[in-house]
């Protein structure tokens, strides 16, 4: 398995040996902790939890720490597991995987375990755009400029149909909510890695803006 967590940097441009320039995305990703594994015979399916950005530990709920190791056992909870490596995170996410007993709960993932010329693929939250009419949402073309129609430049049209339906379908393309959603970018290039850093550069764009947090992982489809 190969996954991390991370945060976008932003965009930027890298030359190559013979000049040619590449547009890339930099996303800090990790350190990344496993936080669980889960097996077949525990949970029903196999898939590694890993944890992202340390932050302070009183910001947790105290269910929260019991989960990360971080409350001692006492009489009342005795299976409590206290000092298992994981520090306070922010995030949980999971992998699936088929390979989940190879990890520990503890163990430091860093950029390293992916290499230049591996294809990825990128989940994260795109850009918020507010309510917005057809025109941006969905390419319309708007109506025409001419014959005294001074307000209908951008509207959409008719939406319903003759007397025999006498409804709107569902799935119209309308006007409304556009962006914040989750969307996932596919079979991109990793193209340099830093791990003094924990910087990893992708070729092209991710969902989000900068200061987002995104999944990396490698591409289902390659």
């Amino acid at each position: 398995m190969k996954g991390l967590l991370g945060i976008k940097v932003g965009m930027t441009q890298v030359f190559d040996e013979q000049g040619v320039v590449t547009p890339v995305t930099v996303i800090k990703a990790g350190p990344c902790y496993v936080t669980q594994v889960k097996t077949k015979n525990t949970d029903g399916y196999e898939a590694v939890q890993v944890g992202f950005e340390e932050i302070k530990e009183k910001r947790l709920s105290k269910g929260q720490k019991g989960h990360l190791g971080l409350v001692k056992p006492d009489n009342k909870h005795p299976r409590r597991k206290k000092g298992n490596g994981v520090p306070p995170v922010r995030f949980l996410r999971e992998f699936r995987t088929k390979t989940a007993v190879n990890h520990k709960v503890g163990q430091k993932l860093t950029v390293e375990q992916f290499e230049v010329g591996d294809k990825v693929d990128v989940t994260g939250k795109t850009k918020g755009r507010g309510f917005a009419g057809v025109v941006k949402r969905h390419g319309f073309g708007g109506g025409v400029k001419t014959h005294g129609q001074s307000d209908r430049h951008r509207a959409p049209g008719s939406i319903g149909a003759t007397s025999g339906t006498a409804h709107v379908f569902k799935g119209k393309k309308m006007a409304g909510r556009m962006g914040n959603e989750r969307f996932t970018s596919q079979n991109l290039e990793v193209v340099q890695i830093d791990p003094e850093n924990h910087l990893i550069a992708i070729k092209g764009s991710v969902p989000g803006s900068k200061g987002s947090f995104v999944i990396i992982r490698d591409a289902a489809k390659s």
